[in-house]
């Protein structure tokens, strides 16, 4: 009897040996594999548009729960304060001042000046380490072809928007697949059948699931709430329907609305309740952010995989959205255009379950070129040299973090606008193309983040220390000479 319980033991030990054996060998492979990373750029969202942030018009409960499972950064900015610069800047780790792409500069039928086969980029650097790349939503930095194609940046697959201008349309007649055309069957800018965010998105998630062997890449750059605002009948529209009172959004040009013939993508279509809408599209993207960190969690990668939500630069106020209804800028002046606070001070959350402290808060003072360092800490792999950004790796993990010494935007529209932010103090230069007209204004954010009180007389050195930066950091371009020139509403 004893021999054959001891018998039954070692069977059932051995049993056990081998059903935790691949479990430990699963359990050092995520070890030893590299952290997926998934960076989820919203496109004209403004600091105040999240819950998390300060907003109470507007649901986010997905980007809320990122926050209170990761960190919030409240002084993070955007590469430009408009589309293609930003999306330049957060590739390249270079600033405005260096990196290729400084303004919206638009090719006719579609796409935009290509990024030149220099850059380096971050998908470039990721592939590099052994990362399969994918980029989904919106692209804008060369059409498909040209040096700046996102296949010829490092990224393995694209799907979505190639042409910044034709996402102005949320049901467009095709999309990109790589360098395939994808029609979207129903749309012909007379009828909305296929709303294009749905389609990018399970592409997206797809990606997601194809690459949970290996360590990926995701850069889903989503379009929403770039206007036109509009979005299909249904959950998100009843959850706002009634709750605003709406002035609508007319654009009598022939070509603005659907069913208009010719159709026009440079313009938004007419929308009779604006706000709903708008609200509608935050929610909308809030529940795409939360099915991507369901689909990692369902695919057991939750853990080894670091999530990052930002926005390519303050609210828009196009195609009848009303940003100051909602506070889209929070307590910061401006908005996109501008190089006040609210055009580039951005909503930033960082989570990655165990690696960063969650219902954690910095502020650290980062920006879109630290990103590129920071993603190659992660990726254990080399910093590039010749960027402006510095990691902030140890800021995610509980480091010793390096400070920027300071940070520089220029912006080739509206008479030309330089910024420099040096620790509490910020400039900002207005009407740089036309001398008679410039101006210089000084704000210390330590005391006025809204940037209402204007102490430039009060200490001129300061100023001179950043007109100097600004000088020292602007080097030419000859595809975006910083003078009068570039002005698109793109």
């Amino acid at each position: 009897m004893k021999r054959l319980i001891w018998l039954l033991t070692v069977i059932v030990l051995m049993l056990q040996a081998c059903n935790n054996a691949p479990k430990e060998d699963q359990a050092q492979d995520k070890q030893q594999r590299p952290p997926n990373i998934i960076y989820i750029l919203a496109d004209d969202l403004g600091y105040g548009d999240v819950g998390s942030y300060g907003q109470t018009k507007i649901e986010t409960p997905s980007l809320d729960k990122m926050a209170m499972e990761g960190m919030m950064f409240t002084q993070h900015y955007a590469g430009s304060t408009v589309c293609a610069p930003s999306r330049s800047v957060l590739l390249s780790g270079k600033h405005t001042g260096h990196t290729a792409i400084r303004g919206n500069k638009e090719y006719i039928p579609e796409g935009q000046h290509p990024m030149d086969g220099e850059t380096y980029t971050i998908a470039e650097m990721l592939k590099e380490a052994g990362y399969s790349t994918g980029a989904f939503g919106k692209w804008g930095l060369g059409f498909v072809g040209t040096e700046g194609d996102p296949n010829k940046q490092g990224f393995d697959e694209f799907y979505g928007y190639n042409c910044q201008r034709q996402a102005h349309r949320y049901y467009p007649e095709h999309l990109w697949h790589n360098d395939e055309k994808v029609f979207l069957e129903g749309n012909d800018f007379k009828n909305t059948e296929e709303y294009a965010g749905n389609r990018i998105h399970e592409q997206a998630l797809e990606f997601i699931e194809s690459k949970k062997d290996q360590p990926f890449f995701l850069f889903y750059a989503n379009v929403l709430p770039h206007a036109e605002l509009i979005m299909p009948e249904g959950e998100m529209m009843d959850k706002y329907r009634g709750k605003f009172e709406e002035t609508g959004y007319v654009d009598e040009r022939t070509g603005a609305d659907y069913g208009d013939e010719p159709f026009e993508v440079k313009y938004y279509t007419s929308q009779p309740e604006p706000r709903t809408t708008f609200a509608a599209m935050v929610s909308l993207l809030d529940k795409q952010v939360g099915e991507v960190i369901s689909k990692l969690k369902e695919l057991g990668l939750d853990e080894n995989t670091i999530v990052i939500f930002s926005s390519d630069n303050g609210p828009h106020m196009e195609g009848g959205a009303d940003p100051d209804f909602f506070n889209s800028n929070g307590e910061l002046r401006g908005h996109k255009r501008d190089l006040y606070e609210g055009g580039i001070r951005v909503p930033m959350i960082a989570r990655w379950p165990g690696s960063i402290e969650a219902n954690s808060k910095t502020e650290h003072i980062s920006a879109f070129w630290d990103i590129m360092p920071t993603l190659a800490e992660v990726a254990k792999t080399q910093i590039p040299g010749n960027i402006d950004g510095i990691s902030f790796y140890p800021e995610l993990t509980g480091g010793e973090q390096k400070e920027h010494k300071f940070l520089y935007w220029e912006f080739h529209e509206q008479g030309g606008k330089k910024a420099v932010r040096k620790g509490k103090w910020k400039a900002v230069k207005l009407n740089c193309f036309d001398e008679a007209k410039t101006t210089v204004e000084l704000y210390d954010l330590s005391v006025d983040i809204g940037e209402q009180n204007n102490i430039a007389s009060k200490h001129p050195e300061i100023v001179k220390e950043l007109l100097e930066i600004m000088e020292k950091e602007h080097v030419e371009n000859t595809d975006f000479p910083f003078r009068e020139g570039i002005d698109n509403n793109y």
